[in-house]
């Protein structure tokens, strides 16, 4: 069993930074795949960002790329989203969500590989 719980959301100005974190509990931590979804009103929820297990290994959706990175310290229990440049169009609520995984260089993408999720934090962009 795996609780999360995010943190780091708020208003910021487009061009601005944020860096989210989400906090896990569970002895299992660092054998899960972790990612960081975002769903804006009206939209589906996407993937924005995963990591592999043993955090070798990273995926970025294209909207991201270059702007957002992500992270884990598996020592903290933490994964990390520092979100740089900042757009309107990045407003949404963000989720951190667990995978377990049996490899540690596997990232998963797919929202239905993830069983744990957290209650999600929301990131307000203003032009």
């Amino acid at each position: 069993q795996v609780q999360l719980v995010e943190s780091g959301g708020g208003l910021v100005q487009a061009g601005g930074s944020l860096r989210l974190s989400c906090a896990a509990s569970g002895r299992t931590f660092r054998t899960y795949a972790m990612g960081w979804f975002r769903q804006a009103p009206g939209k589906e929820r996407e993937v924005v960002a995963a990591i592999s297990w043993n955090g070798d290994r990273t995926y970025y959706a294209d909207s991201v790329k270059g702007r957002f990175s992500i992270s884990r310290d598996s020592f903290k229990n933490t994964a990390y989203l520092q979100m740089n440049s900042l757009k309107p169009e990045d407003t949404a609520v963000y989720y951190c969500a667990a995978a377990p995984m049996s490899s540690p260089y596997t990232v998963a993408t797919s929202r239905g590989l993830y069983d744990y999720w957290g209650q999600g934090t929301q990131v307000t962009v203003s032009s």
